[in-house]
């Protein structure tokens, strides 16, 4: 396989539009229009490489081309759109190299994520998560739901983030995130990797609630490099 191999969604076509017109209640048209079109692209509700029309954006969301126009240039400095001359804003690709570059910055700022918010709060205020992701946690795996796996896993990661306070450090995980949240859906359902990282963030959280921040951030590295590893042995059925 090239290493600049785009991303492919076998289940979405990146032609499709970008948008379903449907209709938005006048009471919601105060919504947070960049905040919604980041969820979509994360999820893969708008596919990459799929075009997002000004006009249908404004009509489903009731708001005129200039809010639309804003929310676009702010999804464009953190690289989920990118502008392509006679097409416009169309959603960001991403190749196996970028992705491969992507998670080797990740593990650095997720295991600083991991140090500071250790160093921040209490160990005890770790008690909840250590006990969520024992039984918990092992039922979704052992049952194959991975939304309410990934749902613990969101919990986890933005109880890190407020702990940590750092707000330069939040944004650059976030906007990381975003951007591979397809790839972290993909390499869950691997066989075997959910029970790994399930028993990776175990160790991260056990090492957080004993107070021991040096520990945290290392297994929390080792986590991301591990991600890491499962994706480059399987990345001809994920990419």
């Amino acid at each position: 396989m090239a290493t600049r191999q785009a991303i492919k969604n076998p289940e979405k076509s990146p032609a499709k539009s970008a948008t379903k017109l449907k209709v938005v209640p006048a009471g919601k048209r105060g919504v947070d229009l960049q905040k919604i079109l980041r969820e979509r692209i994360a999820r893969q509700e708008i596919a990459p490489g799929a075009k997002l029309g000004e006009n249908e954006l404004s009509k489903e969301f009731g708001v005129p081309r200039s809010i639309v126009r804003e929310a676009l240039s702010a999804l464009e400095q953190r690289g989920l759109i990118e502008r392509i001359p006679n097409r416009g804003a169309v959603v960001a690709r991403l190749d196996l190299s970028q992705v491969f570059e992507i998670y080797d910055t990740r593990e650095v700022l997720e295991g600083l994520c991991a140090r500071l918010a250790t160093q921040n709060v209490p160990p005890e205020s770790w008690q909840d998560l250590v006990e969520m992701f024992d039984a918990p946690m092992q039922a979704h795996v052992a049952g194959g739901d991975y939304e309410s796996f990934l749902a613990g896993y969101e919990l986890f990661r933005r109880r890190l983030l407020e702990a940590a306070a750092n707000p330069v450090l939040s944004n650059m995980l976030d906007s990381i995130y975003e951007k591979t949240q397809a790839v972290i859906r993909r390499i869950m359902i691997l066989p075997g990797r959910a029970e790994i990282g399930l028993n990776e963030h175990r160790a991260v959280l056990a090492a957080m609630r004993r107070g021991e921040a040096d520990e945290a951030e290392r297994l929390r590295r080792l986590n991301m490099r591990s991600a890491k590893e499962y994706l480059k042995r399987f990345q001809s059925f994920v990419l």
